[in-house]
């Protein structure tokens, strides 16, 4: 009988987990997007909810900056402005206005500045 009361009666059922999953996340996908999860789980075996976990802890997104550095908003500046200068001249060469020596001094700056940048542009993608 000591036997009995030193050894605990096995009730049956499933044993009881080391760590318990036991919460809940529900995620918002389009059905097509549903059925990709769900055959890309059933190709490597597991279900959708160890899959998506797997995934979750274990994979690495790439994150993109969205935030542009500094030297391509000065670009994007420059290549503003002297679109507007451009659109000036356009418009006054349309309406057969001639150019002044200013204006052509400007036109002749903004040129250089157009193939230093080209220049510039060439040698970063390179």
């Amino acid at each position: 009988m000591e036997e009995q009361n030193e050894t605990k009666k096995n009730r049956g059922g499933r044993p009881k987990k080391a760590v318990k999953r036991d919460q809940l996340m529900a995620i918002k996908c389009t059905l097509y997007e549903r059925k990709i999860i769900e055959s890309k789980a059933k190709k490597v075996n597991l279900t959708v909810s160890e899959y998506l976990r797997e995934i979750g802890l274990k994979a690495k997104i790439d994150c993109t900056n969205k935030a542009l550095p500094k030297e391509i908003l000065s670009f994007t500046g420059v290549l503003n402005h002297m679109a507007a200068n451009l659109n000036q001249i356009a418009k006054k060469r349309n309406s057969n206005d001639e150019l002044s020596p200013l204006e052509r001094a400007e036109l002749k700056v903004q040129s250089e500045k157009v193939k230093d940048l080209a220049i510039q542009i060439k040698k970063i993608l390179s």
